[in-house]
């Protein structure tokens, strides 16, 4: 860029430094305020907090957040008949399914948490997942043969990703792939990287159901107050920022059947609902993990599952019965 010629050419000059400068100040001066937005999405409350110079801009960035889970919601839900998910379980078998970038991401995350794990946390439960709420609803332990059956049809080996193609494929005729120990917390996670990407707000706290998204600390905060509803023992909130938080196990959804008390979280080894009779936090980087792990470490029980945490490095466990 060439010099400016002449006095008025200089004053021009200084004048755009000027606003400039003023247009920095008047930013570092910009007030943020949190504002809160609920939705029902996925079958849950969807909770937003997060931190805006004005109401207008943080309805716009809610608005669009909550679109965006409903549309996620039309990709993973096994309760629409025609969500991509259903399709895909739909798909000939040995046929590779052409998937949206959501689902392949998905389902590849849940297939290495399933390798970790060993097959404590399965997607391939399907059938399972439909058996159990089925039979539950009417306080009954599902028949042996059916139960053998939807056992027998899982296996996450069986799902083959081929991400730079986009396909998805099962390999087991008759498998259903169902993504409700995945699901919420990838959401949480995706509305915390919409609102810094396409809105630039990154104080933000998205809470899912159990599974909790946390952006950057509030303003003079060292970072968002989280209170781990399992710890028996935690009287004080954690506080954490760019973290994920997830809580499962039997606190609230159980059912009472020939005098047992079942979790509504499947184990893939029984068929039937935990009954390890504990609950557990799981804080981790991303809630897509830390939702994942949260049911993984309900099903494996307390002490398989502290040894299989290991393998995680940066992820906190807190125990409750």
């Amino acid at each position: 860029m060439m010099a400016p010629q002449g006095s008025r050419g200089y004053k021009r000059q200084n004048g755009v430094l000027l606003l400039l400068s003023l247009a920095c100040f008047s930013s570092i001066l910009a007030v943020e305020t949190r504002f809160d937005f609920e939705s029902v999405q996925m079958a849950t409350k969807f909770h937003l907090s997060l931190h805006a110079e004005t109401r207008e801009k943080a309805e716009k960035a809610a608005d669009d957040a909550f679109a965006y889970v409903s549309h996620l919601t039309s990709l993973f839900s096994d309760y629409e008949p025609n969500s991509e998910l259903n399709r895909l379980n739909l798909s000939t078998a040995n046929k590779p399914f052409k998937a949206s970038p959501e689902l392949v991401e998905i389902v590849s995350r849940s297939l290495e948490i399933s390798k970790l794990t060993e097959g404590a946390f399965d997607i391939t439960c399907g059938h399972l997942t439909r058996l159990w709420r089925s039979m539950k609803s009417r306080r009954q332990l599902p028949p042996p043969d059916r139960l053998a059956a939807a056992k027998a049809s899982m296996d996450w080996r069986a799902v083959q990703v081929d991400a730079p193609a986009g396909t998805i494929t099962l390999t087991k005729p008759g498998m259903l792939l169902d993504l409700g120990g995945i699901a919420k917390g990838y959401a949480a996670d995706a509305v915390l990287k919409l609102l810094r990407e396409r809105h630039h707000i990154s104080r933000a706290l998205v809470i899912a159901g159990g599974d909790i998204a946390i952006g950057d600390a509030p303003p003079n905060q060292k970072g968002w107050e989280i209170q781990l509803r399992s710890c028996a023992n935690a009287r004080t909130p954690a506080i954490l920022k760019n973290a994920a938080v997830s809580t499962s196990g039997d606190l609230y959804q159980t059912v009472a059947i020939e005098g047992k008390r079942y979790a509504h979280i499947i184990s893939p080894k029984s068929g039937l609902g935990t009954t390890t009779g504990v609950s557990c936090s799981v804080i981790a980087t991303h809630a897509t993990t830390s939702d994942a792990l949260a049911t993984a470490m309900v099903v494996l029980g307390k002490q398989k599952g502290s040894e299989f945490a290991k393998k995680v490095p940066g992820i906190i466990l807190c125990w409750g019965e």
